[in-house]
């Protein structure tokens, strides 16, 4: 059977949780007798700490293109590594994360192989090696099923909906060291980093948001204080970034960031459309806010009917009681 390859994202040398949620993806569908190969690329990385993790959630071999020229991520190399293990291994198919670099790289990847791709897949089956994957439609009023008919079946999945196996120290990956000509018609010439030490908001396991109802850029410390007592990141809505209270990196909807996380806390915010196509899939949605008949209720797991300004602190003093009790 062909081997099923996914690409392993790494950041600062450490693997992204999407990366693993990939190749733990791509050993469910391969089986317990299929082949689970991934690729590495960048520079500077400890390849052996990174193969041994990818192999502990279900790769057979890691394919490692560790070069100088790779450090920094731009698509034509990035893609022609991928493209080049792809056709090397006559993969059945390639599983990308849905991230910002995966949404970037998996087209361009596909355009190479002359390959189909189906993007921000939330399912997938596999029946005798021709998958059938679930995409929201419509903001995520619809869900489209589709199949693939020809090879590579290349497909994103998005973050924290495809569950993470539990690893397995055990098992042990081949490595495979390759280079691939790494010459680009862009080149990156500095970058930004944001503050460390925040949580990644599209991988984060909880995440506090705030919206309008808070009043004002003064009192988003409310959501901020509530976060950091969860460990969760903070997300906002689009009217609270549009009105200059956070940067856009916050933004949770349709022209945001798609978030899944296991609970997502809905601060003052009323439940526009294209908030809800932002977090809709989380799997456990908590909505305060004072208007009993906003849209953000009809999605939400527990309703807090009330005002933010007192339910907030209240929610951070008890989530701070609650984790001490716990030591």
């Amino acid at each position: 059977m062909a081997a099923i390859i996914t690409f392993a994202e790494q950041r600062d040398g450490k693997l992204r949780r999407p990366s693993l949620e990939a190749v733990s993806e791509a050993r469910r569908l391969a089986g317990a007798g299929g082949r689970v190969e991934s690729v590495l690329v960048g520079s500077g990385f400890d390849a052996d700490a990174l193969a041994q993790e990818l192999a502990s959630h279900g790769a057979d071999a890691v394919h490692v293109f560790d070069q100088p020229e790779l450090a920094h991520y731009a698509t034509e190399p990035f893609a022609r590594a991928v493209a080049q293990v792809v056709t090397d291994q006559k993969a059945q198919a390639l599983l990308v994360p849905f991230t910002a670099m995966g949404k970037d790289l998996a087209p361009r990847i596909a355009a190479k192989l002359g390959a189909g791709l189906v993007s921000d897949c939330v399912g997938l089956t596999n029946d005798d090696g021709r998958l059938t994957a679930r995409r929201p439609l419509y903001a995520g009023k619809a869900f489209a099923t589709v199949r693939f008919e020809a090879e590579p079946q290349i497909a994103t999945l998005r973050p924290n909906v495809f569950p993470l196996a539990a690893p397995d120290a055990a098992r042990k990956a081949e490595m495979v060291k390759r280079t691939v000509d790494a010459s680009s018609r862009a080149r990156v010439v500095e970058v930004k980093a944001t503050a460390s030490g925040k949580v990644e908001l599209s991988e984060a396991q909880i995440i506090v948001s705030g919206g309008r109802g808070l009043k004002g850029p003064e009192n988003f410390h409310l959501v901020e204080g509530l976060a950091q007592a969860l460990g969760a990141a903070v997300g906002a809505s689009r009217a609270v970034v549009d009105a200059g209270w956070v940067d856009h990196q916050y933004q949770v909807g349709q022209t945001g960031k798609t978030v899944s996380p296991s609970l997502y806390v809905a601060a003052g915010i009323s439940g526009a459309i294209q908030h809800l196509a932002g977090m809709s899939s989380s799997k456990v949605i908590v909505a305060i806010n004072k208007d009993a008949d906003a849209p953000i209720f009809k999605v939400a797991n527990y309703g807090l009917l009330g005002d933010v300004f007192e339910i907030l602190p209240k929610l951070t003093e008890a989530a701070k009681a609650y984790l001490a009790s716990k030591g």
